[in-house]
């Protein structure tokens, strides 16, 4: 494995808003050069016309040197570009214009013929007289999902351009419907979301809103940047985002070698310590250390060691369990959640690998395919698990211990999550026998099945106002309670999948569901301890973990729900009034 860097977003003068209309494709590989960049991608508005120019040009070049009539400028020029082909993978590609203004890149293999590339374009409604005007305005052309699905099936690295920023499909303070950017984020056919702020380590960058913690964006996505270069070189102006150079933003990947079908099968993977801003500090990314930054959360957990005695070892399957029977997540075994503390490192790595694959072999059913590798941190080996959304649930262990996270929890799953968890593989199985539309829709590669409309229905049952505010998407609401024999049960919603369980005790509730029912039984809320805005308030922020939580209220006709143990993902909306200025 090797580390390239890659820039895979330039246009040519083949854009009509290039800014620098002289500048040849030469230039361009010779500035990429000067760059150090291993890997560009041109990508037009709308056209293929900047990489056919090359192409045509490297054409005629050869043709007079195999006709004995070259020119020693013209000869210059061919082994100039000979040597930075040799250098460079160059690929060819486009930026489409979808419909309500979002871009999307096209990238493919180099062998890709340049008509297939036009008839994707064509079939996406460009209007052939678009194809050599590479401009950014095409008119009624098609929608997002068309794009991406299009795109992938013929081969090519789908990318969401610029997606935090103009005409990006997750731009923020643009409201065009909540489904409408999940799916736009979330569809099976995207590949990868390109950001502006990938080099942020803020708790509100848009690569930690998608890391999958997020109830509603549940798909990791991997985040990459491109320069976007209209240009050879940056501007000197107030406007230097918008006037970036070649080169000016890049993404590192590791590779087993320079080639489109690595870079591909990248893209399609969920490995995610494979890419990384580049920056003069690369070599020093770490990727366990960021992971240990984000601590431990309902995608991914931290475990020491992974010894039998003290039930470690058991205590890692259980984890395994709990991912597969939720979204995925990745396990970190070798370093707590605890960043302060150096890594304890993992001993005779190997062995422990070989280990950790034959206990999830025997111990877990029905069978799941994890990947087990070693990531190095401050020089120590830490091992990674990195656990699928399992395909066919409930997962157990030992054949009836069955596991689901919580949070930053691992626990048995009690009667009503059991149910939930049969309830949605048969949905997803009756999806898929009529004919896979949940996959076409992207729901079933969100990992929702049919979690939604349940979530929906819920929330209708306790009376919520559909035109309010939103209840948070984290922490628990106690939406009934029943005395029997001097104990009282509880009925609980995970406001994160919308799941209702009942017949919670206090003795037999897990961690949230325990400190949301000693909260209701020895301090019940009162409306005038609510700090209000509007119709929401906040009862109570707390730290769990050394992360902050939060205990929320809601006016509804007259009622007060209160929502417990919210953590920073799912305050969403008017609920991140009461985020501190460091967590928004």
């Amino acid at each position: 494995m090797k580390w390239y860097r890659a820039d895979l977003h330039l246009h040519t003068p083949a854009s009509d808003d290039y800014q620098q209309p002289s500048v040849s494709t030469l230039d361009i590989l010779r500035q990429a050069e000067s760059r150090g960049l291993d890997i560009v991608a041109f990508t037009d508005h709308n056209t293929v016309g900047g990489y056919a120019a090359m192409q045509q040009e490297i054409e005629q070049l050869a043709w007079l040197e195999q006709l004995g009539r070259i020119q020693a400028g013209e000869r210059d020029k061919l082994v100039d570009y000979r040597r930075l082909l040799e250098k460079i993978l160059v690929l060819p590609g486009f930026e489409f214009t979808a419909t309500l203004g979002f871009h999307i890149l096209g990238i493919f293999a180099p062998e890709t013929p340049l008509r297939q590339l036009e008839h994707v374009l064509l079939s996406l409604n460009v209007p052939p007289e678009a194809l050599e005007a590479g401009s950014s305005r095409v008119g009624a052309s098609a929608d997002v999902l068309t794009a991406y699905r299009l795109i992938n099936e013929a081969g090519g690295i789908c990318i969401a351009a610029h997606v935090n920023s103009t005409h990006g499909v997750a731009m923020r303070g643009v409201d065009f419907g909540g489904q409408t950017r999940i799916a736009y984020t979330q569809d099976p056919n995207l590949h990868a979301l390109e950001v502006t702020d990938l080099t942020s380590r803020a708790r509100n960058s848009t690569q930690r809103f998608f890391s999958g913690t997020k109830p509603e964006y549940p798909r990791r996505m991997r985040c990459v940047q491109g320069s976007d270069a209209h240009r050879l070189r940056a501007a000197r102006s107030r406007e230097r985002a918008r006037n970036l150079g070649i080169g000016d933003r890049v993404t590192e990947v590791q590779l087993p070698e320079r080639s489109f079908p690595a870079l591909l099968d990248l893209f399609r993977s969920n490995d995610f310590s494979r890419s990384r801003p580049f920056t003069v500090s690369s070599k020093n990314y770490d990727y366990v250390a960021l992971a240990r930054e984000d601590g431990s959360s309902v995608i991914q957990s931290f475990h020491e060691s992974m010894t039998r005695r003290g039930g470690r070892l058991y205590n890692i399957i259980s984890d395994v369990c709990a991912f597969a029977n939720g979204n995925g997540g990745t396990i970190w075994v070798g370093a707590s959640d605890d960043r302060k503390q150096a890594p304890a490192g993992v001993s005779r790595v190997k062995d422990s690998i070989k280990t950790l694959g034959e206990a999830i072999n025997s111990m877990l059913t029905p069978t799941l395919e994890v990947t087990i590798d070693a990531l190095e941190s401050q020089g120590k080996q830490v091992v990674r698990l990195r656990v699928p959304r399992g395909e066919d649930k409930p997962y157990a262990i030992e054949d009836y211990k069955i596991y689901v996270r919580s949070e930053s929890e691992t626990s048995l799953a009690v009667r009503d999550e059991i149910v939930n968890l049969v309830r949605q593989q048969t949905e997803a199985e009756s999806s898929g026998a009529a004919g896979g539309t949940a996959a076409q829709s992207g729901d079933d590669a969100q990992g929702n099945e049919g979690a939604k409309d349940s979530a929906a229905g819920n929330a209708r049952e306790a009376g919520a106002d559909d035109k309010g505010v939103k209840p948070p998407r984290g922490g628990v609401e106690i939406v009934g309670t029943e005395q029997r024999n001097d104990v009282r049960y509880h009925v609980l919603r995970d406001l994160r999948n919308g799941n209702i369980v009942k017949n919670v005790t206090r003795s037999s509730a897990r961690r949230l569901w325990h400190y949301a029912i000693t909260r209701r039984e020895n301090n019940p809320v009162r409306p005038g301890n609510v700090q209000w805005q509007g119709d929401i308030g906040l009862v109570r922020r707390y730290q769990r973990d050394g992360k902050p939580r939060f205990d929320l209220a809601q006016r509804n006709n007259g009622n007060i729900r209160v929502y417990y143990g919210v953590a920073e993902s799912g305050m969403h909306g008017e609920w991140q009034v009461f985020l501190s200025d460091e967590e928004n």
